[in-house]
């Protein structure tokens, strides 16, 4: 086999995509999980996006000259999140997964990133094992959400679009509950138009970049981020992201009509403080 790593390209997007969409497509069904991506082409233009998006390190694999997976890095903030990592399924058992998670991981390294995470299908045992053996820490199970939205508001609470004036607010408050910010997501959810803020004693305590799979959420209390999903008009993409640790929230979401799709994990190597208040994770972290 001859196998080679290089940056991505966008002319890649449409090969990533299939082999994103099967990949995943075929892990869930032999497993019997929906999938993760209703259609090749929603597969592609995620893929697309990130092979676009500045800040985003792109990795793909040719194997006898032809594609055959690909990975990514965030890097719109200081701790690095992997992903999505997909290899094709005619491809496998031959360690390209392994050589892709090598190269984020040198990536990061380069960047003297001070963190590096993800999350992982808890129901793929395979994948669990390989981001072990590379040093990766489990930390918590993360409960994937989907259903018709709440439309609950939370008395003492409002929930308004978020505007550029929040970004230094919001930023300080991801740093009280992560230790570290989560600016470039946040900055780029305000141009999209996504971000939320909710409010509560007369100031910013919590917002969300989307209530949505690729989309994370961070407030001082349970109240903040229940506010912030009750005022959700839909749940994009598989759906969002709980800790099954916070019990309180994960009640109340399925006291409201959500259901659980899937759990997942999150693992990180390097940096990683326990939440000092609520929070969705994003896919990517």
């Amino acid at each position: 086999m001859d196998l080679v790593l290089r940056g991505g390209t966008v002319d890649d997007a449409r090969d990533c995509g299939r082999i994103c969409f099967e990949s995943f497509a075929r892990l869930a069904d032999d497993h019997g999980f929906p999938h993760d991506f209703p259609s090749m082409e929603a597969a592609a233009e995620t893929i697309e996006t990130l092979l676009t998006h500045p800040g985003f390190y792109s990795v793909v694999a040719e194997l006898d000259g032809r594609i055959a997976g690909s990975n990514f890095l965030d890097e719109r903030s200081p701790v690095v999140g992997v992903g999505p990592i997909t290899v094709d399924p005619a491809a496998q058992n031959h360690g390209i997964g392994r050589e892709l998670m090598r190269d984020v991981m040198n990536r990061a390294a380069e960047r003297q990133a001070p963190g590096i995470r993800l999350l992982q299908s808890a129901y793929h045992n395979r994948s669990f094992a390989l981001y072990a053996s590379l040093g990766f820490e489990f930390r918590e199970s993360l409960a994937c959400l989907q259903g018709p939205a709440v439309n609950q508001a939370i008395d003492g609470y409002t929930v308004r679009p978020a505007t550029d004036g929040d970004l230094p607010a919001c930023n300080e408050l991801c740093r009280r509950v992560h230790g570290i910010d989560r600016g470039g997501e946040l900055a780029d959810a305000v141009k999209l138009g996504t971000a939320r803020v909710v409010e509560h004693g007369g100031r910013p305590t919590g917002y969300a970049t989307d209530l949505a799979l690729f989309a994370h959420a961070v407030g001082e209390t349970t109240e903040d981020v229940k506010a912030l999903i009750g005022a959700a008009h839909a749940f994009g993409g598989a759906g969002i992201l709980v800790p099954a640790g916070n019990s309180a929230l994960l009640q109340w979401c399925l006291g409201n009509g959500l259901r659980v799709v899937q759990l997942m994990s999150l693992m990180t190597v390097g940096l990683y403080n326990a939440p000092a208040g609520a929070y969705l994770p994003s896919v990517l972290y």
